[in-house]
């Protein structure tokens, strides 16, 4: 597995440097289109078959792992600290967003997971969502690959769009955080988005965002009640055992006071291993596939884009009425 894993960690390097130079770019979008560009280059069959093994343990220990140390991210009393009227926006905004991605991606007849692994990244997290949600429905690396390339493709637009939005929405520098974290798909792309309106943007664009991490469990968990059984008739765990270590961070995050140098390293291992696991995830799109897939995916990603962004968008509207502290 060494030389697969190497090149991953190779990849995040390179991706790292990127993010310093162009900081609207973020790191683990970047990992994502190196992915693609290294898979799309014509490697001997044997280099592949060599890098291959390392490649497919990013892709889902590394994953899990990095999903894991993404719980210390979440602090339930900053969460709270967002007040109930905007908690349950963003619960409904997710849930919401949730049905309808699914509904129209069987409406456009997306062949096995897809519907449910674009719903997942485009309501919850992006692609460390889609590799969570395969965890209950067993989905293959080249399943998740389209709907990774469409959260990545989706997400990476946002982040020159939102601000072009900004001025003429008429939204302050917290209307927008609230707007980006609510409606934007990775939490680095939330932050790329956020923090060209200024440091409060930012702030509240992470709680925000985090809010809607936190859905990850419950979400995941509801479709492990329900997920089609396998060939042999059994269900996937109701809960995986890795999402039981994200419940598990997050708690030790709300009332264990960890030292900041343990959450500080915590958190670089955390993007190391998410960056490496979307390394691998994107090796594993190939974008003539892609492309043969037709306009219908395409489709579904712009049509849950556009309603996750009005809905959010709303709820910024309905929370500023209110006179949400935040927003003030």
């Amino acid at each position: 597995m060494l030389p697969g894993l190497g090149l991953a960690l190779a990849a995040f390097a390179l991706a790292s440097l990127t993010n310093a130079a162009l900081p609207w770019a973020p790191t683990l979008t970047v990992c994502v289109v190196l992915g693609v560009v290294f898979t799309s280059l014509p490697w001997p069959p044997a280099v592949r078959a060599i890098l291959q093994p390392g490649l497919a343990t990013a892709a889902r220990r590394l994953l899990r792992i990095g999903i894991v140390l993404l719980g210390l991210k979440l602090s339930l009393v900053d969460i709270a600290g967002l007040g109930w009227l905007v908690l349950g926006m963003i619960v409904l905004i997710v849930i919401a967003t949730f049905l309808f991605t699914l509904g129209v991606g069987k409406l456009l007849r997306l062949p096995g997971d897809q519907p449910l692994l674009i719903a997942a990244g485009f309501s919850i997290c992006g692609a460390s969502a889609i590799g969570a949600m395969s965890g209950v429905t067993r989905s293959k690396q080249e399943e998740q690959a389209t709907p990774i390339a469409l959260v990545t493709l989706c997400g990476t637009l946002a982040i020159a769009l939102l601000p072009a939005l900004q001025p003429l929405l008429g939204l302050d520098a917290e209307q927008f955080g609230m707007w980006t974290g609510a409606s934007v798909h990775d939490v680095g792309q939330v932050v790329a988005t956020a923090q060209i309106a200024g440091a409060s943007a930012l702030a509240i664009a992470i709680v925000v965002k985090l809010t809607r991490v936190a859905m990850l469990a419950p979400m995941v968990a509801i479709t492990g009640l329900i997920v089609k059984r396998d060939g042999e008739g059994k269900r996937p765990p109701l809960v995986p055992l890795f999402l039981v270590g994200f419940i598990a961070a997050v708690l030790v995050r709300t009332f264990v006071p960890v030292p900041d140098a343990l959450l500080q390293a915590a958190d670089t291992a955390q993007l190391v291993l998410l960056g490496m696991a979307l390394f691998g995830l994107g090796a594993a799109i190939r974008v003539g596939k892609l492309i043969r897939t037709g306009a219908r995916p395409l489709a579904v990603a712009a049509i849950s884009w556009v309603a996750i962004a009005a809905m959010s968008l709303g709820a910024v509207a309905v929370a500023t009425a209110a006179g949400v502290p935040a927003l003030r």
